[in-house]
């Protein structure tokens, strides 16, 4: 197995740098995954805050990952209640910058 190596990536025009066992290419391939996926939120809910879109960046990313694994495993009953979970989490957060005004 190859050392840990310290690797650059960009999320939302931050840089961060992380320190991995990984193959750069492969980390460089998830930042912009996940950088995409808060670009599309931010588009489609209209939040600012960073952290609003990484806590629904994370709970989005968190449903296709068990959206996956329950399609190799049959438990649509989880999958369907982390959708429930992450449309109302989205709703707050709208609710929420727009009282911000």
């Amino acid at each position: 197995m190859a050392g840990k190596h310290s690797v650059s990536i960009r999320v939302l025009g931050q840089e961060y740098r992380i320190r991995t066992d990984a193959a750069p290419a492969e980390l460089q391939r998830v930042a912009s995954f996940v950088d995409e996926t808060m670009g599309r939120l931010r588009g489609r809910t209209g939040a600012v805050d960073s952290l609003d879109l990484a806590v629904m960046a994370a709970v989005n990313l968190a449903r296709d990952l068990l959206a996956e694994r329950a399609g190799r495993r049959g438990e649509g009953v989880a999958v369907q209640r982390v959708r429930a979970l992450t449309e109302e989490v989205e709703a707050l957060l709208r609710e929420t910058d727009v009282a911000r005004g």
